[in-house]
């Protein structure tokens, strides 16, 4: 189950192998194989992800996970798939799905302060 994202510019590899649900060491490998994942790194040397790259990393997760695809097929398909309307609607419909998740979480945190007064 997918974690809450939060709203800011950039993300620790912790956060994003929450959101993904892909560990920290396979994100990391996955940066040797696919040559689009380059996230940057602050000046202490840590990885810090965009949107973009959560959206490519989610993408990778699919065909690698889901559609069954090896690495070497996941990096033909990958440029395909990025103009694919089928795979933009999933990350679209993922997207959302995190921000429902977000607003039910924070709905039931306020409820629950409001009983408690």
């Amino acid at each position: 189950m997918r974690k809450k994202t939060p709203a800011r510019l950039y993300y620790s590899i912790t956060e994003v192998a929450g959101v993904t649900g892909v560990p920290a060491h396979v994100l990391r490998y996955w940066e040797t194989e696919f040559k689009a994942l380059r996230p940057k790194k602050n000046r202490a040397g840590n990885r810090i992800y965009r949107s973009g790259d959560i959206k490519l990393l989610l993408l990778i997760k699919k065909l690698l996970y889901e559609d069954g695809f090896t690495i070497a097929g996941a990096k033909k398909k990958l440029p395909q798939a990025k103009g694919d309307p089928d795979v933009q609607k999933q990350a679209r419909r993922t997207k959302h799905d995190d921000v429902l998740d977000s607003l039910r979480r924070d709905l039931v945190e306020l409820r629950d302060l409001l009983e408690k007064a």
